[in-house]
């Protein structure tokens, strides 16, 4: 193995996000894949048990399914078994609105998945808002089936300007169900680009997120909130964006990106019915570009070891920039804020 990144140690990314369908029964405002219809060319049934072939060869140790709506495709039980024959981890995400009784017992058998459902409200009219109507109690039901059982569940949420001031009581709606709470980033693609304006959290929003996740350690973030990351959180998670470089993407159609927020020709880093996952991991062009990031422009920032720049994605869809630095990291939060404050007194 030639690439450098490989000859480091890392032959394989820890974790990946599979996107196995577009398809989807809601039609969510901030959806990061304008999910609704299956998208042309999804890979077959054996075309996606080979792939999971191919990464328990590259060692993954864990897929992050998500879509669409997983369990809207038919044959998604099937390669859930094959990834849990190999020993892979699997963390599924889903709206809920799925969820059965008989479903749950199914999965229940297993010790290697986890679900996330998503909830984008502590209350039914925020919620709902954003999903549609009646999603809100589909999910609470969804999430109340999964806690009586031994599967690692958590509800997920997606910080937009409407539910920011909800976070703490999503934060105590999930202890009440006996689940953790996970708060994701919004970000401005897919459905989400067209409506971001609408739904991004503003500034002083994303600070008191951020003082708030500070006091609130079991509170998961992944890597979505690296850039507004408090002092009081160092080591509890990845301070740096981790695309081709610990994680990758896999869509519908089997292309692969870098995240699943940059699911676009421009980054596309293969196609698996040409190449394969080791060799598009191994060499692709925009994975090492990836891999080489640095973004020299915030180097003199003082939290600059804290957060490396921030989100590319960010910066790529309000920026298209890579290597302009996040526009929504904390000091520019900071910056933005006392902007305002001067402009209103002038």
């Amino acid at each position: 193995m030639s690439n450098k990144y490989v000859e480091m140690g890392m032959r394989s990314p820890v974790n990946l996000t599979w996107e196995v369908t577009q398809a989807c029964n809601l039609r969510c405002t901030h959806c990061l894949s304008s999910s609704g219809e299956p998208s042309k060319n999804e890979l077959s049934t054996a075309e996606a048990l080979d792939l999971v072939e191919q990464l328990h060869s590259a060692g993954v140790f864990q897929i992050n399914f998500g879509g669409g709506e997983p369990f809207i495709r038919p044959d998604f039980e099937e390669i859930l078994a094959a990834c849990h024959a190999r020993g892979i981890m699997t963390c599924i995400s889903t709206n809920g609105t799925l969820i059965t009784p008989e479903l749950v017992a199914r999965l229940a058998s297993n010790r290697l998945v986890a679900i996330q459902v998503s909830l984008d409200g502590a209350v039914r009219g925020t919620c709902d808002a954003v999903r549609g109507k009646g999603v809100f109690d589909a999910a609470i039901k969804a999430v109340k089936l999964l806690a009586v059982t031994k599967i690692p569940t958590s509800i997920n949420t997606v910080l937009t300007t409407h539910n920011a001031s909800e976070v703490p009581a999503m934060h105590d709606l999930a202890t009440s169900l006996g689940v953790s709470l996970r708060v994701s980033r919004f970000r401005p693609s897919g459905r989400g680009a067209d409506n971001w304006e609408a739904l991004r959290p503003t500034p002083t929003q994303l600070l008191e997120f951020s003082d708030w996740l500070g006091k609130s350690g079991d509170v998961r973030t992944g890597d979505s909130f690296f850039s507004l990351t408090a002092q009081e959180r160092q080591g509890l998670g990845l301070n740096l964006c981790g695309a081709a470089k610990l994680t990758c993407c896999v869509s519908p159609s089997g292309h692969m990106y870098p995240c699943a927020f940059l699911q676009s020709d421009h980054f596309e880093a293969g196609d698996l019915r040409t190449s394969s996952f080791q060799e598009i991991w191994d060499n692709a062009g925009i994975y090492a570009s990836f891999r080489n990031l640095r973004i020299h422009s915030c180097e003199d920032c003082t939290r600059y070891d804290q957060c490396h720049g921030g989100c590319p994605a960010v910066a790529w869809h309000l920026k298209n920039d890579i290597n302009g630095g996040d526009p929504e990291c904390l000091e520019r939060c900071v910056t933005t804020i006392a902007d305002n404050q001067r402009s209103a007194t002038a």
